[in-house]
């Protein structure tokens, strides 16, 4: 469980330098502890990554019905008609290249099958595959899903403390702040460093709607950024220090038995 915690740690220290970096270092870090497949490990990411999303979904529904005046006026400022009509139009040949790319796939792995690096590529996703389908393999299925939602009610009441703390935010209600949540959680998402600057821009924004100005967004998106980011510091140093302790314990074993 330790090193489980390590490895999550470690992987959101490194999204502040590289965008979903994170990702493939906390699979490289349990890989070393507890000598699990590369493949596998991945399976299980893309797996809390679904889940992730559905719940964002989820929080985004929830949003729509309570906030249905703020989450239409969004909409009809953000998303533009005519840019979706155009992206459809290329549609079908999106769709054409996807095919291609797959009968090529295919064809090299059936030319190529008794190769080496095809043996090792088809033991990946065999890997791959086990680790997609483990979350339908948790014993505590009930534990796994009220663990999950509990973590997004306490990102919630974080962010409506905080709210309630700030003299210019005080006044918004609890479908306010779970309007500027989900605001920020898309902001999170988006391919940059720790949500660097689309965090703050989003939440921003939101704000301007409820009646602030946007010194006064940009300084709530600040203090909840910053209080997440310098415990994702803090634990991330102390996970890494902890797992190359780790690591170089278990070296001279290794070499011991050679």
């Amino acid at each position: 469980m330790f090193n489980v915690f390590w490895a999550l740690m470690i992987g959101y220290f490194a999204n502040l330098f590289v965008p979903r970096a994170g990702e493939v270092a906390r699979c490289g870090v349990l890989k070393k502890t507890d000598q699990l497949q590369m493949g596998q490990l991945l399976g299980t990411v893309i797996v809390e990554r679904t889940v992730d999303l559905l719940f964002l979904i989820g929080v985004v529904t929830l949003a729509f019905f309570s906030e249905n005046q703020a989450f239409l006026s969004l909409a009809n400022d953000l998303v533009s008609l005519e840019t979706l009509q155009n992206s459809l139009t290329h549609l079908p040949i999106l769709l054409g290249l996807v095919a291609v790319l797959g009968i090529l796939v295919y064809w090299g792995f059936k030319k190529y099958r008794d190769r080496n690096i095809a043996k090792k590529l088809r033991h990946f996703i065999k890997d791959f595959l086990k680790g997609l389908k483990s979350v339908g393999k948790v014993r505590n299925q009930g534990g796994f899903w009220l663990s999950s939602t509990i973590i997004w009610v306490i990102y919630f009441l974080m962010m409506y403390f905080v709210a309630k703390a700030i003299p210019s935010t005080q006044g918004l209600g609890a479908t306010s702040v779970l309007m500027v949540m989900v605001m920020g959680s898309i902001g999170m998402i988006a391919p940059v460093q720790g949500g660097l600057g689309t965090f703050h821009a989003l939440v921003a924004y939101i704000l301007l709607f409820y009646g602030l100005n946007a010194e006064e967004g940009k300084i709530f998106a600040v203090i909840i950024h910053s209080t997440q980011m310098l415990t994702v510091v803090a634990l991330g140093i102390l996970s890494l220090i902890v797992f190359l302790k780790y690591h170089t314990k278990e070296e001279p074993k290794t070499n011991s038995l050679r």
